[in-house]
C-alpha cells in the first residue's frame, strides 16, 4: 500500500500491528508509544519529512482512549494532575511546531534531537528503577486500590491511594509541562514520555495513578499539535516542507494503538512498578544512544 503524503510503500498491517505491540508494552507505565513510534517510522519506513512529527500526534489522538477509559474505569485517574499538565503543555506545543518546521526539518538534525530526548527519558527510569525501595513497587496492585482526591490549591495538590498519602506542587509541575509541550511539538509527542518519569521519580508519585492523567494530558497536547501542524501547512512555511499529518497512515498506527493502549492499562495492575521501569529504562536508553551514534557517523 502506498501513501502518498509521506511516500511510504508497506503492508497495511505493519502500522497497527507495530503500534499495538508498543502500546502494550509502555501503557502501564503512563507512555502512548509514539516515543517508540517516531523512530520505526523514520529509520524503518522512511518518513523523515516534519511532516512525521504530526503523523506520530494522530496515532496518539486515535490511540490513547483506549487506556484512558481502562484508567477511568478503574477509579485510578488524578484529575488535578491531567489538568496541571494540559494547562502547561498546551501553550509550548504551537511554538515547538513552528520550531520543528524553521530549523529541525532534516532526518540528521532530527534524529540527534530525537536521541537526546529518549537518552534523557531512559537515564531518569533507570535511575528510578535503582533508588526505589518501597516493597509495594514488586508488588501488584489490590483490586480496592483506587485514587481519592482529599486536597486541592494553588500551592498543594494532594491524594490518597493504597493506604499512602501523596501530594505535589502545581506550580513545579506546570513549568516542567511549559517545557514539555515546547519539546513535544518538535518531537511529535504528546509530552507524556517526559513527564510520566518525571512526575514518578522527582515528586516521588506512584506510577501506578499518575498512567492515567499522563495519558490524558498527551491526548490534549496532541490534538492541540496536529492542529497546528495542519494551520502552518497551510501557511508559506507548508510552502517549502511537507507540513501536514499522513492522516491515513496516522490512522492505521492509531487503530492498532487503541488496542494496544487499552490492554496495556487493563494488565498494568498485575505488572510491579519497578520492572516496569527497568524494561522501559533499557529499551529507551539504548534507542536514544543509536540515534545519536547515528548522528555522528555520517
Amino acid at each position: 500500500m502506498h501513501f502518498p503524503v509521506s511516500g511510504v510503500e508497506c503492508s497495511p498491517f505493519l502500522p497497527p500491528l507495530v503500534s499495538f505491540v508498543i502500546a502494550v508494552l509502555v501503557t502501564p507505565a503512563g507512555l502512548s508509544g509514539a516515543f517508540l513510534l517516531l523512530p520505526f517510522q523514520m529509520s524503518v519506513l522512511g518518513f523523515v519529512s516534519p511532516a512525521v512529527s504530526p503523523t506520530n500526534l494522530i496515532y496518539n489522538v486515535v490511540a490513547i482512549p483506549g487506556g484512558v477509559y481502562r484508567y477511568l474505569h478503574e477509579k485510578r485517574m488524578v484529575w488535578p494532575l491531567a489538568w496541571v499538565t494540559m494547562a502547561g503543555t498546551l501553550p509550548g506545543v504551537f511554538l515547538g511546531a513552528i520550531i520543528r518546521i524553521r530549523y529541525l526539518p532534516g532526518a540528521r538534525e532530527c534524529k540527534f534531537f530525537v536521541g537526546c530526548v529518549l537518552l534523557y527519558l531512559g537515564v531518569r527510569l533507570l535511575c528510578q528503577w535503582t533508588g526505589r525501595g518501597d516493597p509495594k513497587a514488586l508488588t501488584p496492585l489490590p483490586l480496592n486500590a483506587v485514587v481519592k482526591t482529599t486536597f486541592v490549591s494553588w500551592k498543594r495538590i494532594e491524594y490518597t491511594f493504597w493506604d499512602g498519602t501523596f501530594s505535589f506542587r502545581p506550580s513545579i509541575l506546570l513549568a516542567l509541562s511549559l517545557l514539555v509541550g515546547l519539546i513535544g511539538g518538535i518531537y511529535g509527542v504528546g509530552g507524556g514520555a517526559i513527564i510520566a518519569p518525571f512526575v514518578v521519580v522527582a515528586l516521588g508519585l506512584p506510577v501506578h495513578t499518575i498512567a492515567g492523567a499522563t495519558l490524558l494530558g498527551t491526548f490534549v497536547t496532541s490534538i492541540a499539535g496536529v492542529l497546528s501542524f495542519e494551520f502552518l501547512g497551510r501557511t508559506s512555511l507548508g510552502a517549502v516542507w511537507t507540513v501536514r499529518p499522513d492522516w491515513a497512515l496516522g490512522a492505521l498506527f492509531g487503530i492498532g494503538g487503541l488496542f494496544g493502549t487499552y490492554a496495556g492499562a487493563r494488565i498494568q495492575r498485575y505488572l510491579p512498578e519497578r520492572w516496569i521501569r527497568l524494561f522501559l529504562g533499557i529499551l529507551v536508553t539504548g534507542v536514544g544512544v543509536g540515534y545519536i551514534a547515528q548522528f555522528f557517523i555520517r
